[in-house]
């Protein structure tokens, strides 16, 4: 750093307990998750003065705009350290002002700019702080739009072949089956509009039940006898809350890739029971199975075509929402049909339809 006026620097009690320097250092980092500009922002500068025992602390991207905390340092010092330090990427110091770059994945994102003359290594701590949370928000916010984009995905992943037999199946029933005819038309409205036009996140267990119960039964008249269903969910499951589309990509899974290759006719059983404080949902089929290993590289996406990319996408899915200890259970084996189990919390706090 250039020499310039020293303010004196007070660092912190060095009795403070390490328990509450480590709370107060994940109190100032989580506040800053959103960016140097978030709403919780300005409240890390006070948190990250407190901390490291700097007389004032400011946070800036490079905007300019600057988030101040404790005693005001100079107008004009401040300024021009501010400039310098967003222009040259380097440490500045003057004025009884320094400061420090903010390089977030080798990329400027702001500045730190301190009153006084702390020791360099006490700057970098803090700076430190500061670079390792806006990396940590910049991970969650690829994370949250990477899950965006696989709900798109999911929802526009309409099977083109099922699409077409269901519309085939209601033509040729048009003349002589109206009735029945103008039901598998709106059942396939139903179905179209909640796969591809809701908007939001999360639904509720009856929603995806609905949506499920409707699948099935344009699937049942296209495959007719070869098809048989068992749907049942108790009560007490019908309003949790669950991330939007979970179950219509497992049924369609058992029925395409567990009914349909078998000769002869299939079962698709679909229940949904409380256990304890969990909410537990079981997708079964007597289809053709497959090898256990098979299902555990699908779960683990290494199977790249469209027999597992939907149970993947929902397990990835579930295990962000609820944690590593939630997501899909497969129980499988050749010739004996595969269970696939949907465990999640009843209650969850910011999981919301």
């Amino acid at each position: 750093m250039t020499e310039g006026a020293r303010l004196p620097w007070r660092p912190a009690p060095a009795g403070t307990a390490t328990a509450s320097v480590l709370a107060a250092a994940r109190k100032a980092s989580d506040e800053l998750i959103d960016g140097l500009t978030g709403v919780r922002a300005r409240r890390a500068t006070h948190g990250l003065r407190r901390l490291f025992g700097f007389a004032g602390l400011g946070l800036t991207d490079l905007s300019g705009s600057l988030l101040w905390s404790g005693r005001p340092g100079a107008d004009e010092a401040v300024a021009r350290v501010l400039d310098e330090v967003l222009h040259s990427e380097e440490p500045v110091s003057a004025g009884g002002v320094a400061a420090v770059p903010l390089h977030v994945h080798d990329e400027l994102a702001g500045a730190l700019l301190v009153l006084g003359d702390p020791p360099v290594s006490v700057l970098r701590q803090a700076a430190d702080l500061v670079v390792q949370a806006l990396e940590r928000g910049r991970l969650e916010a690829s994370a949250d739009q990477a899950a965006q984009a696989e709900l798109r995905a999911l929802r526009a992943e309409m099977s083109p072949h099922f699409v077409y037999n269901a519309l085939t199946v209601i033509a040729s029933l048009v003349r002589d089956e109206p009735d029945r005819a103008r039901d598998l038309m709106l059942d396939f409205a139903d179905y179209t509009r909640y796969s591809l036009a809701r908007h939001g996140e999360y639904t509720v267990v009856a929603e995806e039940f609905r949506a499920v119960e409707t699948y099935l039964a344009l699937q049942r008249a296209v495959l007719g006898e070869r098809l048989r269903v068992q749907v049942r969910v108790a009560p007490e499951v019908l309003a949790v809350a669950v991330p939007y589309l979970v179950l219509e990509p497992l049924v369609e899974n058992a029925i395409r890739h567990g009914i349909e290759p078998r000769s002869g006719a299939g079962l698709v059983q679909v229940h949904g029971q409380a256990e304890g404080n969990d909410c537990v949902i079981s997708v079964e089929d007597d289809g053709v199975g497959m090898e256990p290993a098979l299902a555990a590289d699908i779960l683990a996406g290494r199977v790249a075509d469209g027999a597992g990319l939907g149970l993947a996408n929902v397990d990835r899915r579930l295990r962000n929402v609820y944690g590593a200890w939630y997501g899909l259970t497969v129980e499988t084996g050749l010739t004996v049909g595969t269970r696939v189990i949907v465990r999640v919390p009843r209650f969850q706090p910011g999981v919301l339809p």
